[in-house]
């Protein structure tokens, strides 16, 4: 026997007079969806109308991008003073180190701006967009491996099997175009140790149809979209039509919402046939808007390309737009590495933000860089004049957001003179994580309360009902970081 859903219990209620007038005493919200539909009503007005999430997989080096420290270059080769480390743990690569050498950055950084932010050499194009960007130099998490780390950024949680930041705005928003996903995965195509698991955009115990869809770089942008040779189109359609008609019986026997989901994507599936080739065809786009990407975005599957195409999808009403670059792992021979990783997306962007803005797009679209910890201090392995590698570090990293009603132009939270704590407004290290809310540091719970809030949805109130347990994206903790709105 199985148990009746709200869903199937309303669409029956609904035909009738009487299913009209229940549906007009029922609250707006149940279980963070509406009584009728999958669409949440947002909480106040939102400011912003997307999401375009560029993340960095690996852990970037703060201290060679964004978070400049002098102190740290001239105590370059000196020891990591215990008063500093303050017990913090290590990881097993380099916890057993005899000496934990402090490395001073090899690039040179600069201000730039009307708002003066301090950018690494390596990043001349994010340097021209700095007064555009909000730059959050406390960001905190407990991770400090990968996997748990970057699960813990796209899902909220360390432990998989939750639903991704991308399956929670879909669920609550719900899409703009019936033709496209409500939510898109682009990942950089490039050879790397370090893969991406789908479940970092999957959809967890929720209903299948608020997961990511990955848009690859090959001949089909969505694989097996295209009909089999022999097949024409009013083909696909008469076998959908009978498909249909099966599983609306197979539903009224078994009551599985997972079945109207699969009638639904199927559909979706029809209908991407068409709109998934012309929103990945950029041929149309001016050749301005080539250059401003670069040549790399003439090549399918880079950084750059998936950046031009984000714009496109964003255009064209996608909610959610997740990208991902893989590489920053950069333990050893970081000089060489995190220059080739810079390269390799600073001018996409860059480009981003000024497609975004120059289209009236930016003050409704957020976009998010960042990626899932930060780097040490100290050189894991041996430092020398020209080399050194960075571990893990979850106590301190910077991100940035732009765009939808977060502050241009500004920088928040702060870290010690060697990137390894926090500090306060006073310039004295704290600890976070004796309390989860702490001002001035921004933990991942916060971070995702602050997005969700921009696309005027109250983080506590998003939530989705799983065992007897009301799930939301923040668990149980979380605080809108109100000093990066605008």
């Amino acid at each position: 026997m199985f148990e009746i859903t709200r869903r199937h219990f309303l669409s029956k209620l609904s035909t009738g007079i009487g299913g009209a007038a229940l549906a007009s005493m029922l609250p707006q919200r149940l279980s963070g969806a509406s009584a009728l539909g999958e669409k949440l009503i947002a909480d106040h007005a939102p400011k912003a109308k997307r999401v375009i999430y560029l993340f960095m997989s690996g852990g970037p080096s703060h201290m060679d991008l964004f978070d400049y420290k002098p102190k740290l270059n001239e105590l370059n080769g000196q020891q990591l003073p215990a008063e500093v480390r303050r017990g913090q743990r290590l990881t097993g690569m380099s916890g057993n180190q005899a000496s934990l050498p402090l490395a001073g950055s090899q690039f040179k950084f600069a201000q730039h701006g009307k708002s003066g932010a301090w950018v690494s050499e390596i990043l001349p194009y994010t340097a021209k967009v700095v007064d555009d960007l909000c730059f959050v130099k406390s960001l905190w998490t407990e991770a400090i491996n990968h996997d748990p780390a970057m699960t813990f950024f796209q899902t909220g949680s360390q432990i998989a099997g939750r639903p991704s930041l991308g399956s929670w705005v879909t669920y609550g928003l719900g899409s703009a175009n019936e033709n496209l996903p409500g939510f898109v995965v682009l990942v950089t195509k490039k050879p790397t140790d370090q893969p991406l698991a789908s479940r970092l955009w999957g959809t967890g115990f929720m209903d299948s149809r608020y997961q990511g869809v990955r848009f690859s770089s090959g001949k089909d942008a969505v694989f097996y979209l295209s009909d089999p040779d022999g097949v024409c189109r009013s083909g696909r359609r008469a076998l959908l039509d009978k498909l249909s008609t099966l599983n609306k019986i197979d539903f009224k026997n078994e009551l599985d919402p997972e079945i109207e989901t699969r009638i639904s994507q199927y559909e979706m599936a029809f209908r991407m046939q068409t709109s998934v080739p012309e929103v990945t065809d950029i041929g149309g786009e001016p050749q301005s808007i080539k250059d401003l990407y670069g040549p790399d975005a003439q090549q399918p599957g880079t950084f750059a390309a998936n950046c031009l195409l984000a714009r496109r999808l964003a255009e064209s009403g996608v909610r959610y737009i997740q990208l991902y670059h893989p590489g920053w792992d950069q333990h050893g021979n970081l000089p060489n590495a995190i220059r080739n990783q810079a390269k390799e997306t600073d001018q996409g962007c860059a480009a981003l933000i000024t497609d975004l803005k120059q289209r009236g797009m930016l003050e409704d679209t957020l976009v998010v860089w960042g990626g899932e910890f930060g780097r040490t201090a100290y050189s894991q392995g041996a430092l020398t004049a020209n080399n050194y590698g960075r571990d893990h570090h979850p106590r301190c990293f910077t991100a940035w957001m732009a765009g939808g009603g977060v502050k241009p132009g500004m920088s928040y939270g702060a870290t010690d003179d060697y990137g390894y704590n926090i500090v306060d407004p006073d310039g004295q290290a704290i600890d976070p994580s004796k309390e989860k809310f702490t001002p001035g540091a921004v933990h991942v719970h916060d971070f995702h309360a602050t997005i969700l809030n921009q696309l005027g949805i109250d983080h506590t109130r998003l939530t989705h009902t799983f065992q007897g347990r009301r799930f939301r994206l923040t668990d149980v903790h979380g605080h809108v970081v109100k000093d990066l709105l605008a």
